[in-house]
């Protein structure tokens, strides 16, 4: 049985910082891209980032890119979202997500306007403050 499991949500105050955790289990960790979406209040739900390991890079949502950093371990199975400077409309539920990868999976394209996520965490919300 695939699990993913979030970790590190709650409540921060506007320009603080906060780690999302998210351990994989039940699958083969480096075939997939691993990354997270959120999904605000009424909105829906967007891909803000993603790593695959192989095909070596990374995607950020231009809503995030310069704040949020997405790393992960293969070892540890766990992907992590740190995120910096926080911004009142940054809250929302976050969800981690992983997709068998293919060429452009991690991409704007494939993890925002098209995706095709194979597996989805239940989520973990985060409220900021202002």
């Amino acid at each position: 049985e695939v699990q993913l499991v979030e970790s590190g949500g709650g409540l921060v105050q506007a320009g603080g910082s906060l780690r999302l955790s998210c351990i994989v289990s039940g699958l083969t960790f480096e075939n997939y891209a691993v990354g997270w979406f959120r999904q605000a209040p009424g909105k829906e739900r967007e891909g803000i980032s993603c790593k695959s390991s192989g095909f070596d890079n990374t995607y950020y949502h231009n809503s995030v890119k310069g704040r949020f950093t997405v790393s992960s371990d293969n070892a540890k199975n766990t992907v992590w979202l740190e995120m910096n400077r926080v911004k009142p409309e940054d809250t929302a539920v976050y969800y981690c997500a992983a997709v068998s990868e293919y060429r452009g999976s991690c991409s704007e394209y494939g993890w925002n306007l098209n995706p095709t996520i194979n597996y989805w965490g239940q989520g973990t919300q985060v409220t900021v403050s202002s």
